[in-house]
């Protein structure tokens, strides 16, 4: 029991700062580029009750870590942002999309930082805040680096449909009301078909494990820590 309290204790806390700073982000940003729909609906908030999403914060998480997927992950409850309302919707998108992201990045940066200051941490609380700036280090960079895959309705889908030519970014704007959908059985259903036929179909989890691996090698150079 205490090992599982210890290990909620430690995930528990950088994951929810990591999922409300990347949705607060795009609230802010949409804001200050001249919609303020989420702010209207307080959704522009810290406040972490706001953002959970019960199916991408608490069921899907659970039905990869089930389904013995080697990339877990989950989403928040998306922040309403009307594009239509930006002072320059195309381009405006595009940042409000980069906005949670690269919040993430810079939390990642931040939680490396922090090994630094360690020492200064009191002994009988070293472990645990190492574990939890270890935690926040590795969920703050694979959120960013799921959400840039370029499938609507992720943020890189939103930024692919603002950079792309509009021949091709209305096919792949339609693909929004599917986007889920397309994630679940390209990262679960058709891994596990593959393993009914011996096939190693987890193509997208070895992807995404792969940009996690280098982003956090470049996170710790960066910041003195390799």
């Amino acid at each position: 029991m205490s090992l599982s309290l210890y290990s909620a204790s430690v995930w528990v806390l950088p994951l929810v700062i990591a999922i409300t700073f990347h949705e607060a982000a795009h609230g802010f940003a949409a804001r200050a580029l001249g919609d303020d729909t989420a702010w209207t609906l307080g959704r522009v908030s810290l406040n972490p009750l706001r953002h959970i999403d019960p199916f991408g914060t608490l069921l899907l998480p659970a039905l990869l870590l089930v389904s013995g997927s080697p990339f877990l992950f989950g989403y928040a409850k998306p922040v309403p942002v009307n594009f239509r309302k930006l002072r320059d919707p195309r381009f405006g998108s595009v940042l409000v999309a980069l906005a949670g992201p690269a919040t993430n990045i810079a939390l990642a940066l931040v939680a490396a930082a922090g090994f630094h200051l360690l020492p200064l941490v009191p002994a009988n609380a070293a472990q645990w805040t190492a574990d939890n700036l270890q935690n926040a280090l590795l969920i703050n960079v694979v959120l960013a680096v799921f959400n840039m895959l370029p499938i609507p309705p992720l943020d890189g889908g939103r930024v692919a449909v603002g950079l792309l030519p509009r021949m091709l970014a209305l096919p792949l704007a339609r693909l929004e009301p599917f986007g889920m959908l397309i994630l679940i059985a390209f990262l679960i259903l058709l891994p596990l078909a593959g393993s009914q036929f011996g096939l190693n179909l987890d193509v997208i989890s070895g992807v995404l494990r792969n940009s996690r691996d280098y982003i956090i090698r470049l996170v710790l150079i960066l910041t003195g820590n390799a």
